[in-house]
């Protein structure tokens, strides 16, 4: 109700403004710069007709598409204005000129040009609203899309992991708790440092470190990972982005390699732009479709689109035995 009655307000002070304009320009003569009543009545006139358009023919029917009756309904005002002009307001002031005869197009021509004037304003008004309207939503909709990816993310991580800590307790491995240890610390930050669609660089790099250790404890002498990074802290990411394609890294060449596997992880700043690099070796025999099509991929495009529009640059190559992930992004735009 308070967000209506401000609205309303605005737009009666809009209108006022361009009423008010319409009376400096039209009664005020610089050759006489007195007040004329006159041309005071008879604006006021253009005005009640232009209210009677913008504020009943417009809602009840243009823009509900009726535009006969809109167009009938408009005919009809323009010629109660033309009447009382001819009729009432010449026959008060100028009743021995104007007065004396009737002039429908001198008439037409002074009153359509002003309620038109004013029927546009309101035009404009209402276009300007129903396009702050649909930013507002579009941003509704962007916000409760993006909740929902990353939402869509915690419980995509948690499957894998768990899955892997149940073989490890099953097998009773001795790495089971530091396994847990790194989960705890993930799981932790998803819960207290990923509420906002930002955080910190570094707790960003934090967590990337975590994930990447927990995963290379499965790797159990099959090969190596290399992760290097030459940061600039000073600067805030989506949470979650990163571990996306380091999770597919880990994920497909345990799949298809039993030795062998190697893993480079390789991260930069350089002028508020994050270079990625994540490499990862396969078995070529393998088909990687899913990798391309994971939920987890699809889930890290769509926030990239909607939180770095036309400020990331993402590349997925296979070279040899290699699939390769570049991600450039212009963190500069969310610096805190």
């Amino acid at each position: 109700m308070k967000y209506r009655l401000k609205s309303i307000y605005k737009e009666l002070l809009f209108q006022i403004m361009i009423l008010l304009l319409l009376f400096v320009l039209i009664v005020f003569d610089k050759h006489h710069p007195h007040l004329h009543w006159d041309e005071v009545l008879f604006l006021s006139n253009y005005f009640v007709m232009a209210l009677i358009v913008n504020y009943y023919l417009l809602p009840q029917f243009y823009y509900k598409r009726k535009y006969v009756y809109f167009a009938i309904g408009f005919i009809l005002v323009c010629g109660l204005a033309i009447f009382i002009e001819e009729f009432v307001l010449e026959q008060i002031f100028y009743p021995k000129s104007r007065g004396n005869h009737f002039e429908f197009i001198h008439s037409l021509l002074d009153v359509l040009p002003l309620i038109l004037i004013l029927v546009a304003s309101k035009f404009v008004w209402d276009a300007t609203v129903n396009q702050n309207k649909i930013e507002h939503l579009s941003r509704i909709m962007a916000e409760s899309k993006l909740e929902y990816l990353k939402q869509q993310i915690n419980p995509h991580f948690l499957f894998n992991n768990l899955n892997n800590l149940y073989s490890y307790a099953i097998e009773k491995s001795p790495k089971t708790p530091e396994i847990i240890l790194e989960l705890s610390s993930i799981l932790r930050y998803m819960l207290y440092d990923c509420k906002g669609n930002t955080v910190s660089l570094e707790k960003e790099l934090q967590n990337l470190n975590s994930f990447i250790k927990l995963n290379e404890l499965q790797l159990e002498g099959k090969g190596k990972v290399e992760y290097t990074s030459y940061m600039d802290h000073d600067f805030y990411i989506a949470p979650m982005i990163l571990i996306v394609f380091v999770e597919n890294a880990f994920k497909y060449s345990l799949a298809s390699q039993s030795e062998g596997i190697q893993i480079s992880i390789w991260l930069k700043m350089r002028d508020g732009h994050l270079e990625f690099n994540c490499e990862n070796t396969y078995d070529k025999k393998v088909n990687l479709t899913d990798i391309e099509g994971g939920i987890g991929l699809k889930n890290v495009q769509s926030r990239l689109e909607l939180l770095y529009p036309n400020a990331y640059q993402l590349q997925s190559t296979r070279s040899g035995d290699k699939y390769i992930v570049k991600l450039k992004m212009n963190l500069k735009q969310i610096k805190q």
